[in-house]
Formats: structure tokens, sequence, C-alpha cells
């Protein structure tokens, strides 16, 4: 029984992930499980994990950052208007995209550390504001007649594989890199767990957490770009809804909500179950409406997971002193 038990919970999130392909695969076998459709699954899901990474690092670091969404649409409408309206090169327009959302992530990161305001009001606040200076740059409406070179990202392939997976896959790897082979990442994990005992023992913990949000602008600026690529427009709604589904990706891949906890390949499990789940749903022909609080519900579920996780976890350190 203990055997079963660990195994469990070491591999909780796989398991989830593989019923709902079995699930959906009886439901739908001639429209899901096909080849075509599972590359669909990843390359759909790249642009989203790309987005949940650069939250993981926040996240582990005691922070939250529901501005993504607006972010990613800033980045696809500010790409959009420098390459269609302005005239820019690829280069120029995407470097400019990039250094802006990284710089909105920096300055979110100093208001929160300078001011000591809840990182959930902060960005919320943000993403409002981040999503009017979005319908100012276009106007309101869409930006297309993007060059063809400004697709290759989204929609290009390197032999059977979509552009974006492998974009994706770099990034994970450089995250895995920097989280569990520097001292760096190992700082953010000390800060998330105590970030008290993290400053006394010598720790920067304001330059690392502003560092955290920093690296989410700058990954959530990624995800903007791909997403203009693959859809070919500027969209003023590029990112809508794409922080819950990154939070809950994160929440489901064991990213815990306090901080100090979070692994990238937990995570990425966490983004595919949401990717499967909204094909799935799709294949199906279920309501938007439906979808949208099956997907809240699974937030609430993931949450209420890990408040019952830290209670347990809090009962067992008292039970031991």
């Amino acid at each position: 029984m203990d055997r079963i038990k660990n195994f469990l919970k070491q591999y909780f999130v796989l398991v989830i992930l593989l019923f709902l392909i079995v699930l959906f695969g009886m439901m739908s076998p001639d429209s899901f499980l096909t080849m075509s459709n599972m590359f669909t699954i990843v390359r759909q899901s790249s642009i989203m994990g790309i987005a949940t990474v650069g939250l993981l690092f926040v996240m582990i670091a005691g922070g939250i950052d529901l501005s993504l969404s607006s972010v990613i649409s800033l980045e696809s409408v500010l790409a959009a208007v420098l390459l269609t309206k302005l005239g820019w090169g690829l280069v120029p327009a995407y470097m400019l995209g990039l250094i802006t959302t990284t710089i909105v992530g920096l300055l979110t990161g100093m208001v929160i550390v300078k001011t000591g305001i809840f990182p959930m009001i902060g960005t919320l606040a943000l993403q409002i504001i981040l999503q009017g200076v979005a319908y100012l740059i276009c106007g309101g409406m869409p930006v297309s007649n993007l060059p063809a070179t400004a697709k290759i990202i989204g929609q290009g392939y390197v032999g059977p594989i979509p552009f974006p997976v492998i974009i994706f896959v770099l990034v994970m790897i450089v995250a895995t890199i920097v989280l569990n082979r520097t001292y760096i990442g190992r700082h953010f994990y000390a800060i998330g767990s105590n970030e008290e005992a993290a400053r006394l023992s010598g720790i920067n913990t304001a330059k690392l957490k502003v560092a955290t949000y920093a690296i989410g602008g700058f990954l959530s600026g990624l995800a903007g770009l791909i997403m203009l690529a693959r859809i070919s427009s500027g969209q003023p709604t590029a990112g809508k809804n794409m922080e819950m589904d990154c939070l809950t990706a994160a929440v489901i891949g064991g990213v815990s909500l306090t901080g100090g906890e979070g692994r990238i390949s937990t995570a990425v499990c966490g983004v595919l179950i949401i990717g499967v789940l909204s094909n799935g749903m799709t294949i199906l022909n279920i309501s938007e409406y439906y979808q949208l609080v099956i997907r809240g519900c699974i937030f609430l579920g993931a949450v209420c997971l890990d408040g019952i996780q830290k209670k347990l976890a809090g009962r067992k350190v008292k039970k031991v002193a």
C-alpha cells in the first residue's frame, strides 16, 4: 500500500495525463488518436508552456504574475505594428518586443518588491493597464499582412517537428539547468521557502525576486511572438485567459502557490494536461462556455489540493516537534 501511495505521489500528474489521453481516445479514436492531432496538441501547448515556465520562476520565489496574458497580447500587437505599419525588419522588431516585455517584467518586480504590495493585486492591476496599452497600439483592431518570414517561428517545421516545440524544448532545458544546476536557482527556491531566512543567510532576495519577474516578462513576450506567427495576426486579445491556463498548469504540476516548490518536468505535464483537455473537449464539440466552467473547476481543485497538502505537511511537522 505504501509503495502504491509513493508511486501515485511521484507520478500523479503523469497518471492524470495518460488517463485523459485514454479517455478522449476512447470517446473519439478517429479524431483524437491521430499523429497529426498529437502534433497539434504539442504545438498549441508549446506557447502556453513557454509562458508557464516564466510563471514557474516567479512562483518558486514566492510571487505570482497575473499580467502574463496582457504581456502576450502587448508583444503580439507591438511586433505586428513594427513589422507592418512602420516597416521594421524582423530581427529589430522581435528584439524590441522582447526587450519591452522584459523591462515590463523588471518594473513589475521592482514595484512589488519596493512597495510590498501583494503580487496578485499588483500584477492584476498591471494586466488591466497593459491590456489597455495593447488596444491603444493597434487601435483596437487586429494587425495582419505579416511578412512570410515572420510566420516561421509559429508555423515552420524542422523536419517533422514544429518550430514552437523546438523553442519550448530549448526553454525547458535552459530553465532546468538554471533551477537545478546553478546557485541562482537554489536561491530562488530558498527565497520561496523562507524569504527572511534567505535574506539573513546573505541572499539578495530583492534583486532575485525582481529577476524572476523579468524572466517571466521575457518568456511571456517570447510566447507572444510565437502566437503572433501562428495566427498570422497581431491580436489585442491574443493572450486572453492565458494566465489562468498557465497558473492551472503550474499548480497541477506541483508548483506551490506559497513558493519554494516546483519542477519543470511536472509543470510541463500540467501544460500537456490542459492542452489535451482543451483539444479533447473541442473535438467532442463541448461548448466553449462549458469548457470555461470545467477549467475553472480544475483550477479550484488544484488550488484546494495544494492547500490540503500544505496543511498535512504542517501537521507532520508539529507531530515531529
